[in-house]
């Protein structure tokens, strides 16, 4: 299990997270919201070990996360940040095989040739990164932390996997498809982590979903009792009105506009 408690984060003067604490447990799928601002990537990153808390503690599997060395870390849990600009004019192969190493694996063709089947990305190994589409190159990391985490059969002890806004350059299609694929790894005894700004998606995918709002977890629980028109008015400070559609047990959200009224 993957713990903080009561973590401070700050930068200079700045608070960034106050006294935060949240366990994240694996065989799930933990979907992270809030505003812009709000401190959802900086969570993110006390819980990859990227940011060190300036108070509380961060810990894997009751060790330290400060303990772990780089390459122990990055074969316990792989990472896709908001932001993954390369500055070198890597083929695609060569991104996802980046994934590969830092996991500890065998450099195998067949390994890079699935994880970009499994984003739908087949016959791209060739092609120069930096001349693909925003989705494209997001799904080319999302196949590279594949390559990262492995195979769910050949894992000796509990994986974790970060996704900070996967979806961001996505259309629906292959939104829908990236979601499925960290939803069946958190299946297959992941921890999975992902920030979300779709807080439909947000209900459809986790089993649980913590809403951060001013460096602070305002709410912690299974969409059903968090996906809510008061506490989501209030932290996105917008009329939002929730509703549920039978057979489905998950709540949906529309703006309040005149077509929605409250």
């Amino acid at each position: 299990m993957l713990t903080i408690e009561s973590a401070h984060l700050r930068y200079g003067n700045r608070a960034i997270l106050e006294d935060v604490s949240v366990g994240i447990e694996t065989g799930s799928f933990t979907v992270v919201v809030g505003p812009n601002g709000a401190g959802k990537s900086s969570l993110v990153k006390l819980m990859t070990g990227e940011s060190e808390p300036s108070l509380g503690t961060v810990r894997l599997a009751g060790a330290d996360l400060s303990a772990f060395s780089p390459r122990a870390l990055a074969r316990r849990r792989a990472v896709l940040p908001q932001s993954s600009a390369l500055s070198f004019p890597f083929t695609v192969a060569e991104v996802i095989r980046l994934g590969l190493e830092a996991g500890g694996h065998r450099l195998m063709p067949s390994a890079i040739e699935t994880a970009l089947s499994t984003v739908d990305l087949s016959g791209f190994e060739a092609r120069s990164f930096e001349t693909l589409s925003g989705g494209e190159q997001q799904r080319v990391h999302m196949a590279r932390v594949l390559c990262q985490i492995g195979e769910p059969a050949s894992w000796s002890e509990p994986r974790y996997l970060f996704l900070d806004e996967p979806v961001s350059s996505l259309d629906i299609r292959h939104q829908l498809s990236v979601l499925r694929i960290a939803h069946d790894l958190s299946r297959k005894g992941a921890g999975v982590v992902a920030v979300l700004h779709d807080l439909n998606l947000a209900s459809a995918f986790a089993d649980r979903i913590l809403v951060v709002s001013n460096g602070r977890i305002a709410a912690d629980g299974p969409p059903a009792t968090v996906i809510c028109d008061g506490l989501l008015g209030e932290v996105f400070a917008t009329g939002l009105k929730v509703g549920r559609l039978p057979p489905a047990t998950m709540p949906f959200v529309l703006p309040q506009t005149a077509a929605f009224p409250t």
